[in-house]
Parts: C-alpha cells; sequence; structure tokens
C-alpha cells in the first residue's frame, strides 16, 4: 500500500513540476511593468429639458438667488423624490411648489404673519392633517407628504404644473406656482445627479 501511495504522490508531483515547465516559459516572458490607469470620470447627463417642462412654462417667471439653506432644502426635495420612486418632473412640480409657499425656506411658526397653522417647506398645516409641526419641518417628511398627495392626483404628469400643485395645496392663489417652473426646471438640472 505504500508503494502505491508514493507512486501517487509521484505522479501528482510529476504532473505538478510538467506543468510548471510549460507555463514557467510563458510567464517568465510576461510583462510585470505595474499597468497605470486613470479611473473613469463619469459625468452624469442633466435632465432632459423636455422631461422637465413637457408642457413650457406658462406666464412670467419669478427667479430668486438661493443661500446656503435653500440649496441644501432643494437637494433635499431631489433625494425624497427619488426615495419615493419618483421622476425629476416631480421633483420640478415640488420645488417649485415649495418655492412659492415658503421660497424653500424651512418656515416654522411666524406668529401673526402665519396663515393658520402653516410651517415648513410647503406650508403644510397640522390642523389639516399633514402630520406634526415636527413632521412638516422635516424636508424629507413634507416632500414625501406632497409627493404622496401628488401620486394621488390622476394624470398629474401631463397636467400644467400649476394645475398639479394646486391640487395637492389647495391654495388661496393657484396660479403662482406656475411662475417657478423654469427655476425649479433648473435645479433640478443641476441638483438631480449630484
Amino acid at each position: 500500500m505504500n508503494s502505491i501511495f508514493r507512486k501517487s504522490m509521484l505522479g501528482v508531483a510529476g504532473l505538478a513540476f510538467a506543468g510548471g515547465v510549460f507555463a514557467g516559459p510563458v510567464a517568465a516572458h510576461a510583462d510585470t511593468t505595474p499597468v497605470k490607469t486613470t479611473p473613469a470620470v463619469v459625468q452624469a447627463d442633466k435632465p432632459d429639458a423636455g422631461k422637465l417642462i413637457p408642457h413650457g412654462v406658462q406666464g412670467s417667471q419669478s427667479r430668486i438667488d438661493l443661500n446656503d439653506e435653500q440649496v441644501a432644502n432643494t437637494k433635499a426635495i431631489i433625494a425624497a423624490t427619488k426615495k419615493a420612486g419618483m421622476d425629476e418632473r416631480a421633483a420640478v412640480v415640488s420645488i417649485a411648489t415649495a418655492l412659492q409657499e415658503s421660497k424653500l425656506e424651512n418656515l416654522g411658526h411666524l406668529g401673526d404673519r402665519n396663515d393658520h397653522d402653516s410651517q415648513g417647506l410647503f406650508q403644510q398645516r397640522p390642523s389639516s392633517g399633514w402630520g406634526t409641526v415636527e413632521q412638516i419641518t422635516d424636508p424629507e417628511y413634507s416632500t414625501t407628504a406632497f409627493l404622496k398627495g401628488l401620486k394621488q392626483v390622476d394624470g398629474w404628469q401631463d397636467m400644467p404644473l400649476t394645475k398639479a400643485a394646486q391640487t395637492v395645496q389647495v391654495s388661496a392663489y393657484p396660479d403662482h406656482y406656475a411662475q417657478w417652473e423654469q427655476q425649479a426646471a433648473d435645479l433640478v438640472a443641476k441638483y438631480w445627479n449630484s
């Protein structure tokens, strides 16, 4: 039995040696100089303008300069829109709505200047069932609540922005959302892939 084991081991060693001899010359001539690679930089395309403003803008457009807080709120709206599985157009509608309602500032209670108990980016009201003050002053929560309302509007994707926003918000000034569509689209184009 010892001799069978020994022959088997020699056979295995012989195969290993033969394999090394055949592979050796090829491996010996292989270029071992490290290859310098430059990581590929992938520039994501901006969203298509036709997707952002499918109906064109309505009426004259307003525009404001944004501070760091407003940019952060813009990015929070975009992130919440993506998390909700909705597209760039939903982000445009959301941002235009927040521009009209709060100028993208996360407003707390404004005392006598408050519209009832409206607060947050979308001026949502706890008394109307939008959530608690803590919830509606959280940008992700308030955006998700707005988007939940938007999803319930049949055909919102095919509506002019102001009609889609008004159906969710029920504002006393339903046509005012339209003035922010271009800036909202520009912000989505700028920050959607950042």
